[in-house]
């Protein structure tokens, strides 16, 4: 009875002070959506940088740090410390160990995207996701020395469609100015998007690589000896080396001992890592930051739950007269301080029910724009242990800190004396 009679009076409490009060728990609601989000996003962020490439087995290049080899070859940043000969890839090729192997030849752009020189076996064994494959949302794959495939991301911004001639970029900058014009590629096919760096590629065959470079010397070329699309045609274009490969192994107990041979290889000092941890160390050192950020968003929801013991405490002034009529007609000073708990904790719940639901509008509305501004996936999902922690953490927080309103009622409502039945 005398919980029911509380839990009365502090809805009839919260309802009269509605105006002051809703502003108070707006201020909460952004804070634990603000907390909430980051957690969220950190979540799916962290999905899709570790489903950025799947299946892969190895990832093979020349000698260098496997930080290093993961960023130029998966994410397109940085570039390579050497090649690979392209005899020691064939040599790979009769590994009867591996399944598939898929190689890569960088070194040039197109307005700032990475250009990737390739063969069939990208489209046809590279997985990104839960081992999703590549799919082309328009065309074809190229089959000629001068077509090219484009990304997602970059068919979308640069408005390209299949059947489009571009010219490409010597060297990797966003701004060149050596392009290769004698030799425009011709888009025939753009890939689905992935929301993954493969968005951000432009995909070309190796002959394609090595026919627009013939002729060109340190970075220039030299007029009259570079080929023009009709000359290229029926030569062979077969490469000296390239950046880096991509292996899928038969079987993936020999994993270990097959990085542990390319690594020790008599050939050429080569490197060979495996995606996931080299994922797993790059995420380790990225994390720092957004654990600071959630860090930093935890402050500012105490900050609003301060907020709120500052309004609790300057509305205690208006409240004295209330406080007197509840002592006369009986009410214990431990009631009284019990109000103040249950409308603070009633303020935290409520802050939090809108921000879930503030939280999932949000993520409906923002996902197509991050899909296709930055390529990350998020979905609308169940909240996590973690998040539902984070979440049950406010109204706690909120009965911690509505003990110091709810002290100084109860002394206050003591020092009145009125209609003390003994119990306190």
């Amino acid at each position: 009875m005398r919980a029911q009679l509380a839990f009365s009076l502090a809805a009839a409490s919260l309802w009269y002070r509605r105006r002051v009060l809703g502003l108070v728990c707006l201020t909460l609601t952004l804070s634990v959506t603000l907390l909430l989000g980051i957690q969220y996003f950190r979540t799916e962020v962290k999905h899709s940088f570790t489903s950025t490439i799947s299946d892969t087995d190895l990832i093979i290049g020349a000698r260098s740090g496997q930080l290093n080899l993961l960023l130029y070859t998966v994410f397109h940043m940085g570039d390579a410390t050497n090649n690979i000969r392209w005899s020691t890839f064939q040599e790979l090729r009769k590994d009867a160990r591996i399944d598939w192997l898929i190689p890569i030849s960088l070194g040039d752009s197109y307005r700032g995207f990475r250009v990737v020189g390739t063969d069939d076996a990208f489209l046809e064994h590279f997985r990104f996701g839960q081992g999703q494959p590549l799919e082309l949302a328009d065309g074809r794959w190229f089959d000629k020395v001068f077509d090219v495939v484009l990304g997602a991301g970059v068919a979308r911004e640069q408005g390209h469609g299949v059947g489009d001639s571009i010219v490409l970029s010597h060297g990797g900058g966003r701004t060149s100015f050596s392009n290769h014009d004698d030799t425009p590629f011709r888009v025939t096919g753009v890939l689905a998007n992935t929301g993954t760096p493969v968005d951000r590629a432009v995909y070309i065959s190796l002959a394609g690589i090595e026919a627009m470079h013939v002729g060109w010397e340190s970075g220039v070329a030299i007029p009259g000896r570079t080929l023009t699309p009709e000359q290229a045609e029926g030569r062979d274009f077969t490469p000296d080396a390239i950046t880096a490969a991509f292996a899928g192994l038969k079987r993936k107990l020999l994993t270990f001992r097959v990085q542990r041979e390319l690594n020790q290889y008599a050939g050429e000092p080569l490197s060979a890592i495996l995606p996931g941890v080299a994922l797993s160390e790059l995420w380790r050192l990225m994390s720092q930051f957004e654990r600071a950020l959630l860090g930093i968003t935890g402050f500012v929801v105490v900050t609003s739950l301060i907020g709120l013991i500052a309004v609790l405490l300057t509305l205690q002034a208006q409240r004295t007269h209330e406080i007197s009529i509840l002592r006369a007609t009986g009410a214990s000073p431990g009631l009284i301080a019990a109000l103040y708990l249950i409308e603070c904790v009633a303020l935290a719940l409520v802050a939090c029910l809108l921000a879930v639901a503030l939280g999932a509008v949000a993520v409906s509305a923002l996902s197509p724009w991050l899909q296709e501004a930055y390529g990350l996936q998020t979905r609308l999902r169940p909240l996590n242990t973690v998040e539902w922690s984070l979440l049950g953490a406010v109204p706690l927080a909120a009965l911690l800190v509505a003990l110091l309103p709810a002290a100084s009622a109860w002394r206050k409502s003591r020092a009145l004396g009125l209609g003390d039945s003994g119990e306190e």
